[in-house]
């Protein structure tokens, strides 16, 4: 049997077990460079166990809906943060754990300015951009020892839009 799972949209809210949503949301905390620019200040905690913050670029390939999810995925040793470098949106899929497995996953939709920082340890699914560019800076532990756990599904999963 088939499970589908609709997309929703991204909120802080929502997305609040699983990570940060990085956000220009509200008023700017300070304006910078003689009031031309709104710094939106602090919006995500980089959570490592060792080593230090890289930053990355991962250029991927568009996904298109429906969606069969066959992987998810999680670093146990640092967090993860996925920066679009467009303004198209991109699927997030999560999950929460339940006993070292993935729970039942979630998939969000983000709006454009909107970028996500994985807690470490969240179960996630791969870089989903929904159109090209599928460019992104990745913000993560560069660090020795293995950070990756993969969890494939035996079941189908289905995401389908809301």
């Amino acid at each position: 049997m088939t499970q589908t799972i609709s997309i929703q949209p991204l909120t802080a809210e929502a997305f609040s077990a699983f990570g940060d949503v990085l956000e220009t949301s509200g008023e700017p905390d300070r304006m910078l460079n003689q009031g031309m620019c709104g710094r939106y200040h602090n919006r995500a905690s980089l959570d490592f166990v060792d080593g230090h913050a890289g930053m990355s670029l991962f250029n991927a390939a568009p996904r298109s809906l429906p969606l069969k999810l066959d992987m998810v995925e999680r670093h146990p040793e640092g967090s993860q943060a996925f920066v679009p470098m467009s303004q198209e949106p991109f699927l997030v899929v999560v999950a929460p754990d339940e006993g070292g497995k993935p729970g039942q996953p979630l998939a969000f939709l983000t709006q454009p300015g909107q970028a996500v920082n994985y807690h470490r340890g969240v179960w996630h699914g791969a870089l989903a951009p929904l159109s090209a560019p599928g460019l992104f800076m990745v913000v993560d532990r560069i660090g020795t020892g293995p950070n990756l756990e993969e969890h494939w599904f035996d079941r189908e999963i289905v995401i389908v839009e809301g």
